[in-house]
């Protein structure tokens, strides 16, 4: 469930809808799925194994299990630094969601440009609010950080995730009633060959990659608590099944709000903080009720991510160094709330021109890094790892009793398909192709 929740997060009910919509759908979507089966299944039983079989941090799971060179191989446990600089922006954000929460308990904006004059003003010029839920956001995160895996992040899971499938599962069952709900589901899953394009095939490799927490040691930071013997395909494909399905339905139920009360679906990054509340307003009452309850599901989504991005660093402080659970979770904390400080600023009429070179603000700069190059680069690391450095016979003698006949084309995936993927999301989200 912890895993689940750290691959469910805002990358299924805000980022997957809006790229949908750019991309044209049913033919987006089938790629997508196609990528999440093929790529981000086989990253993540490679991510889980060596969790799995190293039983500590990133850092020193790598350090372990590596045959030869361990002091190079170490280096790959700091994909960990990937979530830490995520969180910079991604409490931020989880920020702007809890300021909806209120917002729309109180009032709803009538219109799209509304909506827009709304959110605008208070990314350009409203430092106090951003500021405000951004700490609320860091005492949050940081509270169930030093709690620990069993009594903070455990516990926290077993309560906002079932809150976050139920609050989805009654907007959804409300959205099938409405005569928006075909054109949504036309939408999505009647393809659309003419809107797909190159770009889009990356683009769905690439949001694979983000949605299911890969290559940033999330993944593999919870796997190290796997009792011994533990089935890690099946533990695998839950959390896909359940990111996958939690996208798709948030896709269905925000695509039949829009249609029913909007405009259409390509709406954009907006979609969610600007469409969306101008459809909900359209609703009445109801319109309020249900933005409260959506806004606070994407907080909950939100929040659980944020602990994945963080623990790994919490853990390997504590492993490496021997730093209590509390000191460690104040002291990344403290870094992620400091810099999302700078994140802010560099969004703010006033600031924005200080914090802002080669046409990117210090806010973009932190998604390309880790979007572009950390996180592919994370992935690649743990496909070749296992399947160049690790002993074959070691991981055939774990996973051959899971995958079965599957393990021959899963191992050949990671030493040749897998690497050549990340490499060319890498070079493409750089700009070089």
């Amino acid at each position: 469930m912890a895993a689940a929740g750290s691959a469910v997060g805002l990358g299924n009910i805000w980022k997957f809808p809006y790229i949908t919509g750019e991309y044209g759908g049913g033919a987006f979507v089938l790629v997508y799925l196609i990528t999440v089966a093929l790529v981000g299944f086989s990253v993540m039983l490679a991510e889980m194994l060596i969790g799995y079989l190293g039983r500590k941090d990133g850092v020193t799971s790598f350090e372990t299990l590596a045959p030869t060179r361990k002091g190079l191989w170490k280096f790959g446990g700091f994909q960990g630094m990937a979530g830490l600089l995520i969180m910079t922006f991604y409490s931020v954000v989880i920020g702007w969601i809890l300021n909806y929460i209120v917002t729309a308990s109180i009032s709803l904006p009538s219109s799209v440009h509304e909506a827009e004059v709304t959110f605008t003003t208070m990314l350009h010029s409203d430092f106090f609010t951003q500021f405000f839920y951004h700490t609320i956001a860091f005492v949050i995160v940081t509270y169930v950080l030093h709690k620990g895996i069993k009594s903070g992040i455990e516990k926290v899971n077993l309560i906002l995730m079932p809150a976050l499938i139920i609050i989805l599962s009654v907007m959804f069952v409300y959205a099938t009633t409405l005569d928006g709900f075909s054109k949504a589901l036309t939408f999505m899953f009647a393809p659309d060959w003419s809107k797909l394009n190159s770009e889009a095939f990356v683009t769905a490799v690439g949001h694979a990659f983000f949605t299911l927490s890969l290559g940033m040691g999330a993944i593999m930071t919870y796997a190290a608590s796997m009792e011994k013997g533990t089935n890690i395909v099946k533990s695998a494909f839950w959390v896909v099944f359940l990111d996958t399905a939690i996208a798709i339905v948030a896709g269905l139920m925000l695509f039949t709000f829009l249609y029913q009360y909007g405009s259409g679906p390509d709406k954009g990054p907006g979609l969610v903080f600007i469409s969306l509340p101008a459809a909900f307003y359209e609703m009445g009452v109801l319109g309020n009720i249900f933005a409260v309850f959506f806004f606070i599901a994407l907080a909950f989504a939100g929040l659980t991510s944020a602990v994945s991005l963080v623990e790994p660093m919490v853990q390997y402080f504590i492993d490496r160094f021997g730093w209590s659970r509390l000191k460690a979770s104040i002291s990344m904390g403290g870094f992620f709330w400091l810099v999302g400080i700078v994140v802010i600023l560099s969004g703010l009429d006033g600031t924005k021109e200080y914090l802002t070179w080669g046409g990117k603000n210090f806010f973009d700069w932190i998604d390309y890094i880790t979007a572009a190059i950390m996180l592919p680069f994370g992935g690649l690391i743990m496909a070749v790892f296992v399947g160049y450095i690790l002993p074959k016979t070691e991981v055939q003698a774990t996973m051959q009793p899971f995958l079965g006949w599957a393990f021959a084309p899963w191992y050949f995936s990671l030493r040749y398909i897998i690497p050549v993927a990340m490499f060319v999301v890498m070079l493409n989200l750089m700009g070089v192709f």
